[in-house]
């Protein structure tokens, strides 16, 4: 009976961040069409903490404006344009915080510095995790990837759902012999940046031809925009595939598949892998918490699994804006910890979180 109180807010929160990123969706091409629906209240009135980036990451943050107890007159926005577009606009400093799935280059870094004589701060925000999506007609299963299945198909070599590569890992499955559709991020894009990474630690193919970035150059298939756009174009396209953020295929009730590890097992992404994927890492943080966890050892890691980050200027001029973003942060590491597995995220590890609020103290002036 105690559980049922808690059960309620849940499912209150979720309907919630369902109506918030569903509008969001209208607005993540850029900034010059209106304020995003990730808002606590109007902007223009009091104080207003801009942000923008990662649509992998914008349902955590539809929530956490949503539920975070904001000091009066202190507004947060965030416009979901994708990472590449959330670092070019943290390092203008034309927003006050960026969002990201892949960290900022070494030069990237050394640009921000020379140009505002402050660092660039990667503060990890939760762990999240990339799904292969897919739609192929009469086939309801949870379907198995194997690493050279992915990379294949995505570099444009396994063209048929029914070749040997993917019927071998789903022998009771009915792979029909029809091609396969491939769809990917138009947009600069974390979610992107997740899965060129994890295909780069895979296949040596896949490193030498394409490489890693927010954006890659795609042997094939047709473009998205978003998280939200890619999710769209799969469910309405036969016998295709693509990939999203966990919390994106769940919302669009997409079914998507499990992926072989290091230790060779087919792992569905949840919060328990995600986390197991992330455990290696804790332990050996590097102090600016740039760090890739795709392709992670262990049974239970989900291989492609990854940090989320906030950017935040080390120096941050606005005593008032200095102050509600380091409030914020102290709220979103603590009690906003509690709220992320319902949306697919897991929690950040003890230690990484410890790391995280002696680096935010050091935020300043």
């Amino acid at each position: 009976m105690r559980e049922q109180p808690a059960t309620r807010e849940t499912v209150a929160r979720l309907f919630y961040l369902l109506m918030l990123t569903a509008a969001a969706g209208a607005f993540i091409g850029g900034c010059d069409r209106g304020p995003n629906p990730a808002t606590n209240g109007a902007p223009g009135e009091g104080l207003t903490v801009k942000g923008s980036g990662s649509t992998f990451a914008s349902p955590l943050y539809a929530l956490w404006f949503a539920e975070y107890p904001m000091p009066r007159g202190v507004h947060f926005t965030y416009d979901a344009i994708g990472s590449a577009g959330g670092i070019k606009q943290a390092m203008k400093e034309d927003v006050d915080f960026g969002g990201t799935d892949g960290p900022m280059s070494d030069q990237q870094l050394q640009v921000f510095k020379a140009q505002h004589g402050s660092d660039m701060l990667h503060l990890p925000m939760a762990l999240g995790a990339d799904v292969p999506i897919y739609n192929i007609p009469r086939v309801s299963a949870e379907l198995n990837f194997t690493p050279d299945a992915l990379a294949g198909i995505f570099l444009g070599k396994i063209t048929k759902w029914n070749d040997p590569e993917l019927t071998k890992a789903n022998p009771d499955v009915a792979l029909p012999d029809s091609a396969i559709n491939v769809i990917h991020r138009l947009d600069g894009s974390g979610t992107t940046y997740i899965w060129a990474d994890y295909l780069s630690r895979v296949s040596a193919e896949w490193k030498r031809k394409i490489g890693v970035g927010t954006s890659v150059d795609w042997p094939v298939g047709l473009a998205a925009e978003g998280n939200a756009g890619v999710s769209d174009q799969v469910k309405k396209t036969v016998n295709s595939i693509g990939y999203a953020e966990l919390t994106f295929a769940i919302r669009n009730k997409l079914s998507y598949g499990r992926v072989k590890n290091q230790a060779g097992d087919f792992i569905k992404a949840d919060s328990d892998s995600v986390t197991a994927a992330a455990a290696g890492a804790a332990g050996n943080m590097p102090e600016d918490f740039r760090v890739s966890i795709t392709d992670a050892p262990g049974p239970t890691a989900y291989p492609i699994s990854s940090f989320t980050w906030m950017l935040v200027p080390q120096r941050v001029e606005d005593q008032a804006k200095l102050k509600a973003i380091k409030d914020f942060l102290g709220w979103a590491l603590t009690t906003g910890q509690d709220m992320l597995e319902p949306l697919g995220y897991a929690k950040l590890p003890k230690e990484v979180v410890s790391m995280e609020q002696k680096t935010i103290a050091g935020i300043h002036q």
